[in-house]
């Protein structure tokens, strides 16, 4: 629950990628190649996407135990 409330706040390709990336969705992992071939983009933009993905769940989960810390 608490990794598709994460999912959410991201936009819907950042969410897709990220999913795909781990298998979050019950089908195996697929690699930055398959990703990028099913989207029709560059295995290198896949990647990009995925890394600004990560590091946005990165801040977003900073920010929360900040904010459950100073009430």
């Amino acid at each position: 629950e608490a990794i598709e409330e994460s999912l959410a706040s991201l936009k819907e390709r950042e969410s897709k990628i990220l999913r795909l990336y781990f298998g979050l969705d019950g089908a195996d992992p697929m690699t930055l190649e398959d990703i990028g071939t099913l989207l029709q983009i560059t295995r290198e933009r896949v990647r990009q996407i995925k890394e600004k993905a990560l590091l946005k769940l990165r801040h977003n989960s900073r920010r929360r135990s900040l904010e459950s810390f100073l009430g």
